[in-house]
């Protein structure tokens, strides 16, 4: 067996160690996918803030009700966007491990699932308690850190360039506690615009050519 051949089987063995040992099917699609629902989402939410903000600078009251009708709206809104992205995401991850002929359903992706989820349910119980004490403007920052700190946990079992996602999240939900009247502008970023980024450097780098 030459050099050549030798270096051959090596690379097939890598490759199939981390297919057994990393979720590979996430397709940065479901990056650009979800940063699209993400900016959507936050110019729903600018337009809804400012007819708000103006009915009440034309007034000259602070309507109560206006204020719990928003922030409701606001909440369903943050779902809609949520379940937008996931429905996105998973169709171009499936469409991705049916083109490479894998699972994407298995022990690793649950590994990935299970370390995604426990972050998130802390930081959703977390800005529940934010809701229920009327500290509003610390739910965007909140989000990303806590989305931040679900990314790095999970990309112990996927593609290790999602851990360089998860830190700008971090650090983009603690600056943005240092200008709270921000907020929306931060969400926007960190949830939109760093996804596609992200998502499109991914696909350079892995589906453009079929890397992985």
């Amino acid at each position: 067996m030459t050099d050549q051949q030798h270096l051959e089987a090596l690379t097939d063995i890598k490759r199939m160690m981390e297919r057994s040992s990393r979720f590979i099917s996430l397709s940065g699609l479901s990056g650009i996918s979800a940063g699209i629902c993400g900016l959507i989402g936050a110019f729903i939410a600018n337009m809804w803030l400012n007819e708000y903000y103006f009915r009440w600078n034309t007034t000259g009251v602070h309507n109560h009700e206006d204020f719990i009708v928003l922030k409701y709206r606001l909440i369903v809104l943050g779902f809609s966007v949520l379940a937008a992205a996931l429905i996105a995401g998973t169709f171009f991850t499936w469409r991705k491990a049916r083109k490479n002929n894998l699972p994407i359903w298995d022990l690793t992706s649950r590994k990935v699932l299970i370390n995604t989820a426990i972050p998130l349910a802390a930081g959703g119980a977390f800005i529940a308690g934010l809701l229920f004490n009327h500290l509003e403007g610390l739910i965007a920052p909140t989000c990303l850190v806590f989305y931040g700190l679900a990314i790095i946990n999970a990309s112990k079992y996927t593609l290790p360039d999602v851990r360089y996602l998860g830190i700008c999240e971090v650090v983009l939900g603690i600056l943005n506690l240092f200008y709270l009247n921000y907020g929306l502008y931060f969400w926007a970023i960190g949830f939109g615009l760093l996804h596609i980024i992200y998502g499109t450097l991914m696909w350079w780098k892995y589906e453009r050519k079929g890397t992985v």
